[in-house]
């Protein structure tokens, strides 16, 4: 089962969540706001999220639309997602818990160095980790959490040894990347994928850490030349965890 058919099948099963928990009693049509970070021509927008949202207005019988509102359009920074939903300002987010270093320290563990192996046995290990620890998640309600395939390490230099980070700057997603790179004599940066593409043509940062999934929308391989993996049975330095989370309050009415 590869990363696309996992996702299929996440996507179908969150459409019935929602089309049977989610409706009010009455056949009254509800209009729900999703709210995330990447642009509209990010695979995550057309590819997940938009084929999720129009499932959900399929099985519900057109009772339940979800607008979807990319690259913040309703306001805030990437790390304040998470406290929109919580707050109600949104009803979904589709965003990154490690965004908020420390907040779901439980969660973090996924995104340690040499932790992801493979997408299907990292996702079916988080779905378990959900099932027996998602007490970190009391104030939300969880539709979904999965991880990317993994991390590559994009440069404006060839990077062919780990001493060849010494005194780079690399820009990290999370701070449990930035923990390793920063144990390699380079320093990391942590910040958001929106801001990726003006670090490197600042040159604020010599590389970046990131999927090569989004390398494409963010025209990361105009502005670097060199692509990097490790070599042996684990290719990607770590994963990042993402969640789609409901305001609680709203899933429940």
């Amino acid at each position: 089962m590869n990363r696309l058919r996992v996702h299929a099948l996440a996507i179908a099963a969150l459409a019935m969540v929602l089309a049977t928990g989610a409706a009010p009693v009455s056949a009254q049509e509800v209009t729900l706001k999703l709210h995330h970070l990447l642009p509209p021509v990010s695979h995550a927008h057309k590819n997940m999220l938009v084929p999720w949202a129009d499932k959900v207005m399929e099985e519900s019988g057109g009772r339940i639309k979800i607008d979807i509102y990319p690259s913040m359009q309703l306001g805030g920074k990437p790390p304040q997602l998470i406290d929109q939903v919580r707050d109600g300002v949104v009803d979904i987010v589709w965003t990154l818990p490690g965004y908020t270093p420390g907040r779901f320290t439980k969660t973090e563990v996924f995104e340690l160095p040499f932790m992801h192996r493979d997408t299907v046995s990292t996702n079916k290990a988080l779905t378990e980790f959900l099932e027996r620890h998602g007490d970190e998640y009391s104030d939300y309600h969880v539709i979904a959490m999965f991880v990317h395939q993994g991390q590559v390490l994009h440069s404006a230099v060839p990077i062919r040894k780990a001493s060849d980070l010494e005194g780079l700057k690399i820009r990290t997603p999370t701070r449990t990347g930035g923990w390793m790179i920063e144990a390699m004599g380079a320093s990391p940066i942590g910040a958001p994928v929106p801001k990726i593409p003006e670090m490197l043509s600042r040159r604020v940062v010599d590389a970046v850490l990131i999927p090569y999934e989004v390398t494409l929308p963010l025209k990361v391989h105009e502005m670097v030349d060199y692509h990097t993996i490790l070599e042996g049975p684990v290719e990607r330095v770590n994963t990042s965890t993402f969640i789609i989370a409901m305001n609680k309050a709203r899933y429940e009415s």
